[in-house]
C-alpha cells in the first residue's frame, strides 16, 4: 500500500478544484434565491462572505496552513489579514455536528426556497440549478474533503476537530 502524502503546501490546482467548487454553490444557492427577489440573493452572499470571515477568524488563524497554501487557499488568505493565533488552540476544539448547521445552510437554504419556488412555478432551469446545488453540495464537496483535502492534511495528523468529528460519524474510533 502507497504511503499517503501530506503537503506542507497543496497542489495550486487542488485549491482551484475547492474554490471553484465552492464559489459555485454560493453562485447557484444566490441564482435560486434570486427568484424570491433580489435582496434574498443579496442576504445569502453576505451570509456566505461571514461564514469565510467566521472560518478564518476562529480556525484558519490557528491552522498549520496559516501562511500556506491549504486544499482552499484560506491560509494564505487569511495570513494577508488576519494575525497568526495559537496552534494549540486548533488542537484543544471540539467540534459537534450542530455547529455545522451554519454550513449545511448553504445548501439548504437555496434547495428549500427553490422547492417552494418550484412548486409555485415550474421551471426545468431551477430543476437543473437545485440538482447542480445538490450534486455540489454533497457528494463533490464530500469527494474533494475526503479525498483532496483532509486525506492529505498535515493539519489532521497533528490533531483536527473536523477530522475527529467525522472518523466518529462514520462509527470509528
Amino acid at each position: 500500500m502507497d504511503k499517503i502524502i501530506c503537503y506542507d503546501n497543496y497542489p495550486p490546482l487542488f485549491a482551484l478544484a475547492a474554490n471553484l467548487v465552492t464559489f459555485a454553490i454560493y453562485a447557484l444557492g444566490a441564482v435560486i434565491l434570486s427568484g424570491l427577489g433580489p435582496l434574498y440573493a443579496v442576504i445569502f452572499l453576505l451570509y456566505c462572505l461571514a461564514l469565510e470571515i467566521r472560518l478564518m477568524k476562529k480556525s484558519c488563524v490557528d491552522c498549520y496552513y496559516y501562511g500556506k497554501l491549504c486544499f482552499s487557499g484560506r491560509g494564505l488568505l487569511c495570513s494577508l489579514f488576519l494575525r497568526r493565533g495559537d496552534p494549540q488552540r486548533f488542537l484543544s476544539k471540539q467540534l459537534a455536528w450542530q455547529q455545522l448547521i451554519p454550513d449545511f445552510l448553504l445548501t439548504l437554504a437555496p434547495l428549500c426556497a427553490g422547492i417552494v419556488l418550484f412548486i409555485m412555478d415550474f421551471s426545468w432551469t431551477r430543476l437543473g440549478l437545485m440538482a447542480a446545488l445538490l450534486v455540489l453540495g454533497l457528494p463533490v464537496t464530500g469527494y474533494i474533503r475526503g479525498c483532496l483535502a483532509c486525506l492529505h492534511c498535515r493539519q489532521r495528523g497533528l490533531g483536527c476537530p473536523a477530522a475527529d468529528l467525522f472518523k466518529q460519524g462514520a462509527g470509528s474510533s
